[in-house]
């Protein structure tokens, strides 16, 4: 697996402020792509620095859907008010999720 991982800057996030509307939205334009795995946004709210981790099946995945990332990355963070500062790639080495232990007990 591979991840290309971008930093963003730009103004505070209000604590009331919504996330996740403003990243659904985005994950949706690259979801559909061929080799796409997943994504993670990253936020530290009182500086505006942002960070998304999109994860990739292979390296050539990766690649292949450089054209329309930086054009997603190019127009989301022109809107959110946020400049791109860089975009790295990496090849994910371990990865480890806790098991969701929750149930629905339909309470």
């Amino acid at each position: 697996m591979y991840a290309r991982l971008s930093t963003y800057q730009g103004s505070p996030v209000p604590l009331e402020g919504d996330l996740a509307a403003r990243s659904e939205t985005i994950v949706k334009l690259v979801e559909n792509l061929p080799g796409f795995r997943g994504a993670y946004y990253l936020v530290e709210r009182e500086t505006g620095e942002a960070r998304s981790l999109t994860l990739w099946e292979d390296e050539a995945a990766m690649v292949a859907s450089e054209e329309e990332a930086a054009r997603v990355r190019a127009e989301s963070s022109h809107r959110e008010g946020q400049r791109v500062v860089s975009v790295e790639h990496f090849e994910v080495a371990f990865v480890r999720l806790a098991e969701d232990t929750r149930t629905n007990t339909g309470a």
